[in-house]
């Protein structure tokens, strides 16, 4: 007599991957439609970097850095956010879902809120923005003066995806934090896409007291401006000095623990809308 057999249970890693599949194909099923949409996100790249670009076209410095160099920290700094914002942008729809009630639908299922949050809108059209932030670096490194090392060629590789990962974890944090606030969209919009400009930007353009928030409190300036300055060779301003670029992945790691503990009490806070 046959034993029974017993369907195996697909792991959390395969619901996922099925599900960004689904999603990846279903955008790309519409050729044109895509296109227009990728576009539109690389073109918001471009209208960001259009402002350094003007700024610098009518002054040869700005914060002690020139044109090209400051294009070194807008790249840098915008392909982190850009990974993040493919990766954890939709962590923007919390207020919503909190509004409509429907939270709820996520919370009865086996997987975590975050991987279904994250998964379930997927847009490949953001990767628009950081092929600007791409093609901006290979335009820009044989015009910087970089003395090539080991190391500067491991802080290259790296930074885009530690500044992926202190940008995602602001967007955890926003998201934990909505769950305690009352339509926060706004205030916490600020908090995520004002570290991003500020990341964007040359560290030493901010007034010392900003300069603090968004290297110790919002690691902004660490994901594009430190680094630079390491890559440059340039010693950085009061209260922001270069090193501070090599610790950029243990701060990315505290970062994370504190947006782990952000989500974690938001979600458990969350007692539904009756829905």
């Amino acid at each position: 007599m046959a034993e029974p057999t017993t369907a195996r249970r697909p792991s959390v890693l395969h619901t996922y991957r099925v599900v960004l599949g689904s999603r990846v194909r279903a955008q790309l099923s519409y050729r044109v439609s895509f296109a227009l949409t990728f576009l539109s996100a690389a073109g918001i790249g471009v209208i960001e970097f259009s402002e350094i670009y003007v700024l610098l076209s009518a002054v040869p410095v700005f914060g002690g850095l020139d044109l090209a160099q400051a294009a070194l920290v807008f790249a840098l700094a915008n392909l982190g956010f850009a990974l993040a914002d493919l990766v954890f942008g939709q962590l923007d729809s919390i207020p919503t879902l909190l509004r409509l009630g429907q939270l709820e639908a996520l919370l009865v299922r086996p997987v975590s809120v975050m991987g279904q949050l994250v998964t379930s809108d997927f847009q490949l059209r953001r990767l628009g923005r950081a092929l600007v932030s791409v093609v901006l670096l290979a335009v820009v490194l044989p015009l910087v003066d970089v003395d090539w090392t080991p190391a500067r060629v491991y802080l290259l590789l790296v930074t885009p995806l530690v500044g992926c990962a202190i940008y995602g974890a602001m967007f955890a944090v926003a998201g934990g934090v909505q769950f305690w606030l009352v339509d926060g969209a706004e205030f916490t919009s600020s908090f995520v896409y004002g570290g991003g400009y500020a990341g964007q930007v040359p560290g030493s353009v901010l007034p010392p007291v900003l300069r603090s928030v968004f290297t110790f409190v919002v690691p902004a300036t660490l994901t594009g401006y430190a680094p630079a300055l390491l890559l440059l060779g340039l010693p950085g301003p009061a209260l922001l000095p270069a090193w501070l670029g090599w610790w950029a992945p243990l701060v990315a790691a505290w970062t994370w623990l504190l947006a782990a503990l952000a989500w974690r009490s938001g979600v458990r806070h969350f007692t539904g809308a009756g829905g």
